[in-house]
């Protein structure tokens, strides 16, 4: 965080200071949620949760270099009291990047948030200091402890915005106003807390709403839905995608031999060819989100080509690839699941495992509401129409309503399967995987199904599952 001294962090918060001999101490450190994270110069956010109480770490952090803690009660170490430690964290945030002058990009959209969020971090850090969203640290306290991650050297931020609900990404906007604000899709995921599309399209246009006149709103010209959030904007609008009326747009889009996208982009500014470290053709949009916010940014196709070329996987257990010593290949996509991203995975397991025999480890989709049993029941059916050799569902109810999907689609018999738990896909697994084979892992995080992806990575021995 940019250095503040308690005294300046105590008036823009409203809070009041106890145990604290000089004010005029300063927080260089991270501010920090985690008694574990802590370092010299710290800043201790103490929330009080289900089963941990931050307060009770006071004194521990504070022995552990930190300057203070933001408390919603004196804890007898130096502390910063207010009433909401949450809205404290968020008005501190907001302070920061109002004195930081770096310029600020937040996204948002049904899926592929965190992809996008990572391709864009990686193209702008090419170009200058950039900090961005760790993994999906994208709610009501991820975002702001993201900002105050910012330093003086900061230039670009990237901020991934979610929302379980109306009015949550208006909040989050105002926390940290963006100057871009990018919406990738509406699709399907939380429809079960939203109630239908429409009004998953209405919480994410929040995001174009909180746009300032000279910002720039970029949208996805291939989905309706999004491309009608021009009309709630003052910014400008850019578009995306593989329309012929997108501003920055991908042309003659194919796949590698090993799955990865290769095509041409189209800007503005010029022309460059792309081939794509990452697996699947839906990172060919993600690319685009991300090219159109570059572009915007000053980078030229050339240096945005080249940067998304060069672009890997930052964050943990979305399509992981790693091929073991016996040739078997795994693919952890296990982070987490919904309808629109459980079919990219779908279509990427395929484009990958040309000529070999390919296995969809699939379990539920959370949050789906009415819509669970169609939407599982059309995974497992597609999983039959791409014709994955083995369908693997893992889990309770929504497993065998996937299973139920794909032996209806056709006369699949044995090549599909109902488990009940990680261990025994891992049984399975292990019992019949020949090298060569392709496994996709996938699954809602609730789900838990990454144990089975690193299971299989554990030197291919036998053993039992680790929680």
């Amino acid at each position: 965080m940019i250095a503040l001294s308690l005294a300046e962090i105590s008036a823009v918060v409203g809070g009041q200071t106890y145990d604290i001999p000089d004010p005029a101490v300063q927080v260089t450190g991270p501010v920090v949620i985690d008694s574990r994270q802590v370092k010299d110069g710290s800043l201790f956010a103490a929330f009080v949760g289900e089963r941990v109480d931050g307060h009770d770490f006071a004194q521990a952090v504070v022995d552990a270099g930190a300057v203070a803690v933001l408390a919603s009660r004196p804890v007898g170490v130096p502390a910063i009291v207010v009433a909401d430690v949450q809205a404290a964290l968020g008005a501190l945030a907001r302070h920061v990047v109002e004195r930081l002058g770096a310029t600020l990009v937040a996204l948002t959209g049904s899926a592929g948030k965190t992809s996008t969020k990572d391709l864009i971090a990686q193209v702008l850090r090419s170009k200058a200091p950039t900090v961005f969203t760790p993994g999906s640290f994208n709610n009501e306290i991820g975002l702001p402890l993201t900002a105050l991650s910012a330093t003086e050297e900061t230039r670009f931020l990237v901020l991934e915005m979610g929302a379980r609900g109306i009015g949550h990404i208006r909040y989050l906007t105002n926390l940290t106003p963006p100057k871009i604000g990018l919406v990738l899709n509406v699709g399907t995921a939380h429809i079960g807390e939203f109630g239908g599309r429409e009004q998953i399209a209405q919480a994410k246009g929040e995001l174009v709403e909180g746009l300032p006149e000279d910002g720039a709103a970029i949208l996805n010209a291939d989905d309706p839905l999004v491309r009608a959030m021009a009309s709630r904007t003052k910014a400008r609008v850019i578009l995306f995608g593989e329309s012929d009326e997108a501003d920055v747009r991908a042309e003659n889009v194919r796949l590698t031999e090993s799955g990865q996208p290769s095509f041409s982009l189209h800007t503005p500014s010029g022309c460059s060819d792309v081939t794509m470290r990452l697996y699947g053709e839906h990172h060919v949009s993600n690319a685009l989100a991300a090219a159109a916010v570059a572009h915007e940014l000053g980078l030229s196709a050339d240096e945005i080509a080249g940067a998304l070329s060069e672009a890997g996987t930052l964050s943990r257990w979305r399509m992981e690839v790693t091929e073991r010593p016996d040739g078997v290949t795994v693919v952890n996509d296990a982070y987490n699941a919904n309808p629109e991203s459980m079919r990219a995975a779908l279509r990427a397991l395929v484009a990958m495992g040309r000529g070999r025999r390919t296995w969809a480890v699939l379990g539920q989709m959370a949050e789906l509401g009415d819509e669970a049993l169609a939407e599982h029941d059309a995974i497992g059916r597609l999983a039959v129409r791409l014709n994955v050799s083995k369908l693997v569902a893992v889990g309770g109810r929504e497993a065998s309503w996937l299973q139920l999907g794909a032996y209806n689609e056709g006369s699949w018999g044995e090549e599909s399967v109902h488990v009940s738990d990680a261990q025994a896909a891992v049984d399975l697994l292990r019992s019949e995987l020949r090298p060569g084979d392709v496994v996709l892992v996938k699954a809602s995080r609730s789900v838990g199904l990454e144990r089975v992806a690193l299971a299989l990575l554990d030197g291919g021995v036998e053993g039992e599952v680790v929680a």
